[in-house]
């Protein structure tokens, strides 16, 4: 009898375990990443950015909130939201509440689904599911219906008192140092959002440095901002995977970016242009999915520094 009980009694409890550490500390676990990129024109003094993303508010959430308001204390040159910041109805008034002290910073933002609806009750494997079948979002599901409508509009008109840049589907500038800093954006693609053709045409020519920003790092876009030559694409989203394997990684990024690059600094190439892509990891969770396992949440320092020149 304790042959045939054994391993599967350890096996539950490690999986108890796993699920205590992952809900209970790796969640909760946050932390800040610094990453340098090498995008400045010449001449340019470096950049810090930070970016801020999938903060998924819940009710409650203290310890998050405190961290995000003592993100302040790096003071950035500005701030990039890439969104989801709810995933609570509830969540509007403690959302700002966290992020007051970076709405004093120059910035700029947009949203995600998450900040439209309202999470809904969701089995994980249907994401690994649909990463075999080619379905993400709404890019190939069945429309949702039924759907929580988030109380958005309050925390649009926050960030737009506090000075940050709506990057809806539309292009803005910040003024750092007398620099021209232009900011290309997009809505969700995840949930089909997006307009490119309200923005195509690629950074402005009065601009003396641009990047764009968008919420899922769904590959069409990639490609169209690539294309156009934005030497830099900031996203989110992918949660970093959310519950990856220790020495293997993310199984899933929900949506079709592969795995490799669900996280933190790579490229993209399109027609024979290369632009940097940092996708990053985000500090929440969705409320019925508060854990976290090899991904701790994160807010990254962007150190943007002088393009590399080549003899």
């Amino acid at each position: 009898m304790r042959a045939r009980y054994g391993v599967p009694l350890g096996i539950t409890a490690a999986a108890a375990a796993g699920l205590v550490y992952s809900a209970g500390f790796e969640a909760r676990s946050f932390r800040l990443r610094r990453v340098t990129i090498p995008v400045l024109p010449r001449g340019m003094r470096p950049l810090r950015v930070l970016q801020v993303s999938d903060i998924h508010m819940v009710s409650g959430q203290r310890k998050k909130r405190a961290w995000l308001q003592s993100l302040a204390g790096l003071r950035p040159d500005f701030v990039i939201n890439t969104g989801d910041n709810l995933s609570d109805p509830e969540g509007v008034p403690e959302v700002l509440d966290a992020l007051g002290p970076l709405m004093e910073f120059p910035g700029a933002y947009v949203f995600g689904s998450n900040d439209y609806y309202g999470p809904r009750l969701r089995n994980p494997g249907r994401y690994l599911i649909e990463k075999i079948q080619g379905r993400h979002g709404l890019n190939g599901n069945e429309p949702v219906t039924g759907a929580i409508h988030n109380p958005w509009e309050p925390m649009r008109d926050a960030f737009d008192e506090a000075g940050w840049l709506n990057l809806t589907n539309t292009r803005g500038t910040l003024k750092i140092d007398g620099h021209a800093i232009g900011l290309t954006g997009l809505d969700d693609p995840h949930i089909k959002r997006d307009r490119y053709a309200r923005v195509a045409g690629g950074p402005a020519p009065s601009d003396d440095f641009s990047l764009a920003v968008v919420h899922a790092p769904y590959l069409r876009t990639l490609d169209a901002f690539t294309s156009d030559g934005y030497p830099l694409i900031l996203a989110g989203h992918t949660h970093g995977g959310q519950l990856c394997i220790p020495f293997y990684g993310a199984l899933v990024t929900n949506c079709d970016l592969d795995t490799d690059r669900v996280k933190g600094l790579s490229t993209h190439t399109e027609d024979g242009r290369t632009a940097y892509l940092h996708v990053s990891a985000g500090c929440g969770t969705n409320r019925y999915t508060p854990v976290r396992f090899a991904c701790p949440p994160e807010a990254t320092l962007l150190t943007l520094t002088e393009r590399e020149t080549h003899a």
